[in-house]
């Protein structure tokens, strides 16, 4: 077996690898799901100052309830839901995160189908913590995601990729509207 296979076998194998300046770890849910969704609230918990999110469908009560929680101790959240996906959608955690002080939420289309009849989607599940910690993956904040799902969740930790992935960010949230 070439060596690079062998190389990407261990890592896949592993779920926790450093790559540069960049430590990773990932979770295979619905198997570690109970185990991605513990770490990603630890996250939440421990956050300081900043999250920044971008979320296609959330209606995870518990991951709503403990950034709510990160607000109320004075910890700076925006949250970049999917227009299609939650301006209507009542299971929607937008309307019940929209009512706290140092929360702020905001809907967002992609971009312009070409025939000018409707949009893409924000597809994105990323959470961005204290400029340090980047969540991404396949998964949701939904509890279908979390329990029934065949998804994948990383973990990085990386001071230069969470500012990567911020300034990438920013250029969303210009496009955005208030909820």
């Amino acid at each position: 077996m070439q060596r690079w296979r062998v190389l990407l076998l261990i890592f896949l194998l592993a779920g926790s690898t450093l790559f540069g300046d960049v430590k990773l770890k990932t979770y295979m849910l619905p198997d570690e799901a109970g185990t991605a969704l513990k770490q990603m609230l630890h996250r939440i918990d421990g956050a300081r100052y900043k999250i920044d999110a971008a979320i296609y469908s959330f209606t995870h009560k518990k991951i709503a309830k403990r950034l709510a929680n990160a607000a109320q101790r004075g910890v700076k959240i925006r949250i970049l839901f999917d227009r299609e996906s939650n301006l209507h959608n009542r299971r929607s955690q937008i309307g019940y995160l929209s009512k706290f002080r140092n929360i702020e939420t905001y809907l967002i289309s992609g971009k312009a189908r070409r025939n000018g009849k409707g949009y893409g989607l924000m597809h994105m599940k990323l959470m961005v913590i204290d400029n340090r910690y980047t969540i991404f993956g396949s998964a949701n904040w939904t509890y279908s995601a979390f329990g029934l799902n065949y998804e994948v969740i990383a973990f990085a930790e990386s001071y230069a990729k969470a500012a990567s992935t911020e300034r990438a960010f920013e250029k969303m949230l210009l496009k955005a509207v208030r909820y």
